[in-house]
């Protein structure tokens, strides 16, 4: 319910007039929320200090932080060279021409003459000077798959495409606001005349346009996008081609051994090549375009970044500049189909469409979205792979981790790395060495980890977290929730004051929300049961990484109190009971087995022990976790040595061999208590909530286990689950847990789990319970193992 001092009694049905309901103010004293100002705003986006330290000390500089933001499709008389009554009609038609496009050159004949594509050819023609050229059929072949890939970008149709764009993207949104400081990081690392390679979320079609346009208006010059050939019809392939895009050809996948697939991979290699020297900015995604349930690493972008990789190691050129891209919407636009069932590519009248229909719905609406680029800080790619290789250790399955755990047969939980990649790999990554296939997994994780990392928190987001878990005082929780963000280090996509910020994000959702005004002047907000529920749940997913570790923590002390307290006891009676640190780690350990890794992207270059302490430190500074002091012991605050004469006080600089954080001994010995603030019990169970939709899936799996149809494909075994998700949603009333994302995350689980196993058949790979786990017995057990971890 939203607070409010009414100032006069109305009587109005939301249903009625939308209109009379924003005009006539929600009745409350105006409040400004200060930690949204510019200068409490956290500067995010820095990049690994473990793996790339010179980078992170040479691209960064404090002042950076206080250069504020700027509206890119904010084109005023004063963005262009010209004045007058004339220039403010046409600003965007002449901001459009003075845009810098550097001239392209035709790169076909350097890539025919590669030494790659050369050395393929098993005869030669013998020319007129003595020298042998290459046979007409395969120029042709050559040319049809250069073709294929990309074309020279031209000047005339991307001014055009601009200047339709910015009018678009002024209708569409209400600002693209980017920073300052980080563009002025990029700007700073092609200053080193190496090639920048861009490395991007995505979150919807409309990325690899708006991205290449954002760019390009800050002087970076044409972006080359690698698109994906699926999602694009051959018409637009072919515009998208003119307008700088790049294909890899369907010949990418063919076997080792044929003569089409390994020519079509040497022309490929022979063009990133060219892109690399020519030094055109790269845009790759490293995530799947939206569409059907899949993985979230996109096997494409994986692709892409493996070119660059093994580019720069053959020493095509020194040294490649990542930048970690993303970009965030209020809320994301419309497709123009059902993207979960669409199979069809997009076609290029059917766009055209689309766009048609979103100008006329958008056409005199007074709220528009918001959308944020965000540009991380660059780093070496030479750096990281001479870093990265020193933190690998070893590997177990989810199987090796988990099962005997499960089952009772083991309580030790192994401190290593899980080997999970659902991630398919293609022909191209094949082809490289197995240290370079780990090397290229694990620097997509770790990009996509930073860009999400530098992702600013919407107040969209916000607003549907808190609908979801039913706060019912949306103006004081609103901005509870946003410094609770920012103190973590995370920014918000947002400024103003809070009754604005609050009008706004509840007008854009008011196709999810029921509105319900009752005695005097109050108003109760409610989300609209079925399909309402699971958008709000699909935007809350976005707050999840800004509170992952303290949400992790509060699963794990779940599971420690679900033994020792009934459910649903007071919170008094919880905090009575002491948490030993072992028990916590072996707790914390055990979700961070279970949970995707999709899920938690959590750094290659961190070790379990170190995400475990990092999840503690979070519980006891956000106030839930209190020390316990045992009688007898020393005070936690005592970092005195209780032997003088065997150990030093102080030791040299980089001797760790003593460190506290090491000594697991003592650590074992430490104990916490549940904080009894008014406020942590409202707390402990919304960061519980975050985590309840994929916990909750994968309970509902195992107990489907029971009646489900096996075997069956694995296609046609997600519709099953999926289809109980929804009746068990519709009977419970949660139906954030309802989603084919987490239908097909949870079979993937099980199956790395060994519950389910994979055997090939003449109709595809069928899916069949594994003997383990076809007795009752052992799928209860499972199934009480995961729900553990969910707070009810």
């Amino acid at each position: 319910m939203l607070e409010s001092r009414p100032q006069a009694q109305q009587r109005s049905h939301f249903s009625g007039q939308k209109t009379s309901l924003w005009s006539s103010g929600f009745g409350m004293k105006l409040e400004a929320v200060t930690p949204f100002l510019g200068k409490y705003r956290p500067f995010v986006g820095r990049c690994c200090q473990t793996c790339t330290p010179k980078s992170w000390e040479s691209l960064f500089h404090r002042s950076l932080m206080d250069l504020g933001f700027s509206n890119v499709i904010l084109v005023k008389e004063e963005n262009t060279r010209f004045r007058g009554w004339l220039v403010r009609k046409l600003c965007y038609f002449l901001w459009s021409l003075e845009q810098h496009i550097p001239a392209c050159q035709d790169s076909s004949q350097k890539i025919m003459e590669n030494t790659r594509v050369q050395n393929l050819l098993p005869w030669r023609v013998p020319g007129g000077d003595g020298e042998s050229r290459m046979p007409d059929s395969v120029k042709k072949e050559v040319h049809r798959i250069l073709g294929h890939i990309q074309t020279r970008p031209r000047p005339f149709l991307l001014r055009l495409f601009s200047w339709a764009l910015l009018r678009f993207l002024n209708c569409l949104f209400l600002n693209v606001q980017l920073h300052k400081g980080q563009m002025k990081m990029v700007h700073k690392a092609t200053e080193a005349g190496l090639p920048v390679v861009f490395l991007s979320t995505h979150k919807s079609l409309l990325d690899g346009i708006l991205l290449p346009f954002v760019l390009l208006s800050q002087g970076l010059g044409v972006l080359r996008v690698a698109w994906d050939p699926r999602t694009c019809s051959p018409a637009l392939r072919a515009l998208l081609r003119n307008l700088g895009g790049i294909f890899l050809p369907p010949e990418i996948n063919l076997p080792m051994d044929s003569f089409d697939g390994v020519l079509t991979r040497a022309v490929v290699h022979a063009t990133v090549k060219q892109l690399l020297v020519s030094g055109q900015p790269l845009l790759i995604f490293l995530e799947e375009p939206p569409g059907p349930p899949g993985p979230r690493l996109s096997a494409l972008g994986q692709t892409w970044l493996g070119l660059v990789v093994q580019a720069v190691q053959m020493g095509v050129v020194p040294d490649a500049t990542l930048v970690p891209v993303a970009i965030t919407y209020d809320l994301v636009p419309d497709t123009p189909y059902d993207m979960h069932h669409a199979s069809a590519p997009l076609g290029l009248w059917t766009g055209a469409l689309a766009v048609l229909r979103r100008l006329r719905s958008s056409w005199g609406c007074g709220h528009r979205a918001c959308v944020r680029v965000h540009l991380a800080q660059p780093f070496s790619l030479q750096e990281y792979t001479t870093n990265a290789r020193s933190c690998w250790g070893g590997r177990q399955t989810l199987e090796q981790l988990l099962q005997p755990i499960v089952l009772g047969q083991s309580a030790v939980v192994p401190d290593t790395e899980k080997e999970q990649e659902w991630t398919p790999m293609t022909g191209l990554l094949l082809s490289l060495k197995e240290d370079d296939q780990l090397l290229v997994r694990r620097l997509s994780r770790h990009v996509l980890n930073a860009s999400v990392g530098s992702s600013a928190v919407m107040s969209t987001a916000i607003m549907a977290a808190l609908l979801l878990f039913k706060h019912q005082k949306l103006l004081g929780d609103f901005s509870w929730l946003t410094e609770e963000t920012l103190l973590r280090g995370f920014d918000v996509g947002f400024s103003g004051q809070l009754r604005s910020l609050v009008q706004h994000t509840l007008s854009l959702l008011q196709e999810h929300v029921v509105l319900l005004r009752v005695h005097q002047g109050d108003l109760v907000v409610v989300p609209r049961p079925g399909p309402g529920f699971m958008y709000l749940a699909r935007l809350s997913a976005e707050l999840l990484p800004a509170f992952l570790s303290e949400a992790v923590g509060a699963c794990a002390v779940r599971g420690l109190l679900v033994s020792r307290v009934p459910p649903g006891g007071p919170w008094e009676l919880q905090g009575i009971e002491l948490l030993s640190q072992k028990d916590l780690y072996h707790q914390i350990l055990l979700l961070l087995h279970l949970l995707p890794q999709d899920l938690l992207l959590p750094q290659p270059c961190q070790s379990s022990y170190c995400y475990c302490q990092e999840v503690l430190d979070r519980l006891i500074q956000c106030g839930l976790l209190v020390a316990e002091e045992s009688l007898g012991s020393r005070p936690a605050c005592d970092t005195g040595r209780r032997r003088f004469t065997a150990k030093l006080l102080w030791k040299p600089s980089g001797d760790f061999t003593d460190s506290d954080s090491d000594d697991f001994e003592e650590a074992e010995g430490r104990y916490f208590r549940l904080s009894q603030q008014s406020r942590c019990p409202d707390f402990f169970l919304f960061l519980c909530y975050l985590l309840r939709p994929p916990l909750k899936a994968f309970a509902q799996a195992v107990a489907f286990l029971r009646q489900g149809q096996l075997p069956d494909t694995e296609s046609g075994y997600t519709e099953q689950l999926f289809e109980f998700l929804q009746i068990s949603a519709q009977k419970e009333g949660l139906f954030e847990y309802a989603d084919p994302n987490l239908a097909i995350s949870a079979i993937w689980t099980l199956r790395d789990l060994g519950v389910l196993q994979q055997t090939p058949s003449p109709a595809g790979p069928q899916l069949h319970l594994s003997p383990t786990f076809a007795s009752q017995h052992n799928q209860d057990r499972l199934e009480q193992f995961i729900r553990q971890f969910i707070c009810t």
